[in-house]
């Protein structure tokens, strides 16, 4: 049999069950923060459905003649 180490230790003082709750939650969002991300898979080009929607158009004077030029 493996004997468990504790996650906490209190080493002086005598703290409430409430302390000791808000300590092991403090505790735990610090280590799910540095915990490493996941890389969001790369989508290819295909698979990109906004690559398929057209710019927004924006009339005004000149639109015409600036809806020819590449964005």
């Amino acid at each position: 049999m493996s004997e468990e180490k504790p996650l906490l230790r209190v080493v002086r003082g005598n703290p409430s069950d409430a302390e000791l709750a808000a300590l092991t939650a403090v505790v735990a969002a610090a280590s799910a923060a540095k915990a490493p991300k996941k890389p969001k898979p790369r989508t290819s080009w295909w698979g990109d459905h906004a690559a398929s929607l057209r710019k927004p158009l924006h009339p005004g004077e000149g639109a015409w003649r600036a809806s020819g030029f590449p964005s």
